[in-house]
């Protein structure tokens, strides 16, 4: 008898849509998939210093072998056990000086981030108010906080406007969450009318900031810093998982809410700390990506040739960052023409429902610092003729 795991397998293949682990061998910004050396458009490592050979011959030997204290692999308990270290509370204070913030708490990934801090600070009597296309952790950390929760279409704030003057006063605390850049979409949030919501109504603002450090700002902050609008956000969720190239996230806060989610993040407490080396590895990324403004100049021009390129070539494409989506369509138009990519040399993974809504399989270009013109001037003419033959 067949089970309905093996029912919903085969029905998830039938319409293009089943996932598959692939393994792969990576070498200075490109990939090896069947034997096949293809450029690798589907990385989050958006400064390149994953790849940068010579940023991790300085960091190793920054290191002192002997000292268990900076390369220990394991923090083996919590932070509020045995798994707290001096080098953790470095880099809190390290971030918090660069952002202005009162205090800073780290969780061990963005996703531990969202799905601890949202439930912990927002229960009953509260209401969240999400951007329809924030992140699946987001969307899951509203599901687990026991607040009222509803979304707002994406980017439209005069519908949020609405909903906060239909529903503010009903309750004990409102936030306002939202994404600065959208991983699938490569747009931005209006971080301005945000803030403005923000104090007409009395709440408080919840920003994530992912595909924002490293890329943004004088000093690589994110968008909040480009915009000179750090101090209009309450609650600033950051990552160490894609330009910076490590794990880990953290909340810029007040030492008040620091203290509450050390008490109350279920994320937090019941979870092993970082261990040491990562510690390590992301105190010396976070410092050094600051002074990267050449990187991030030469990130935004060969990002906007790419996109412009598209666009003249008849495709279908939108935002405004370094993330370039190309709007396909059909799963299977997305996955035949993924294959088709990989033929011609290039790593491009289909993105299909449910992370995009039904009828936008996309491919989801994601542009890297250590990229050249040169590597990206065929792609869009490549397309445009792939797309003649469908």
């Amino acid at each position: 008898m067949t089970s309905r795991y093996s029912r919903k397998l085969r029905a998830l293949e039938e319409k293009g849509r089943f996932r598959q682990l692939t393994p792969l061998q990576h070498r200075d910004g490109r990939v090896e998939l069947r034997s096949r050396e293809l450029l690798n458009l589907s990385s989050n490592d958006y400064l390149g210093l994953g790849r940068n050979q010579a940023l991790r011959q300085a960091f190793y030997q920054s290191l002192d072998p002997a000292d268990r204290d900076d390369c220990g692999l394991a923090a083996a308990s919590s932070r509020l056990l045995t798994g707290d270290t001096h080098l953790a509370h470095r880099l809190e204070d390290e971030i918090g000086a660069a952002y202005g913030a009162e205090a800073v708490l780290l969780f061990n990934s963005g996703y531990h981030a969202n799905i601890g801090i949202l439930p912990a600070l927002y229960g009953r009597g509260d209401l969240i108010l999400s951007d329809k296309l924030n992140h699946a952790s987001i969307h899951d950390g509203l599901v687990l906080s026991r607040a009222e929760h509803k979304r707002f279409r994406h980017a439209d704030y005069d519908h949020l406007r609405n909903l906060l003057e239909k529903h503010r006063d009903q309750y004990d605390e409102v936030v306002i969450v939202s994404e600065s850049v959208f991983s699938m979409d490569g747009d931005e949030a209006d971080l301005a009318r945000l803030i403005a919501l923000k104090h007409d109504f009395d709440v408080k603002l919840y920003l994530d900031e992912a595909h924002g450090i490293g890329l943004y700002g004088r000093n690589g902050l994110g968008k909040a810093e480009e915009q000179g609008l750090l101090s209009g956000i309450d609650f600033l969720v950051g990552t160490f998982g894609k330009a910076l190239a490590s794990v880990g996230a953290f909340i810029c806060c007040s030492k008040e809410i620091r203290d509450y989610l050390v008490n109350h993040s279920r994320s937090f407490i019941f979870t092993t700390g970082l261990p040491p080396v990562t510690l390590n590895w992301n105190l010396f990324v976070f410092t050094r990506m600051q002074a990267m403004n050449e990187e991030r100049q030469h990130l935004v021009e060969i990002s906007t040739q790419l996109r412009n390129a598209l666009m003249e070539n008849g495709l279908p494409t939108r935002g405004s960052t370094n993330i370039v989506p190309v709007l396909i369509g059909e799963d299977s138009a997305a996955l035949r023409q993924a294959e088709m990519m990989q033929e011609l040399g290039y790593l491009v993974f289909p993105v299909r429902p449910p992370t995009v809504p039904e009828g936008t399989a996309r491919f989801r270009f994601s542009i890297c610092a250590d990229m050249e013109w040169p590597d990206l001037q065929e792609l869009p003419a490549q397309m445009a003729a792939m797309s003649l033959d469908e």
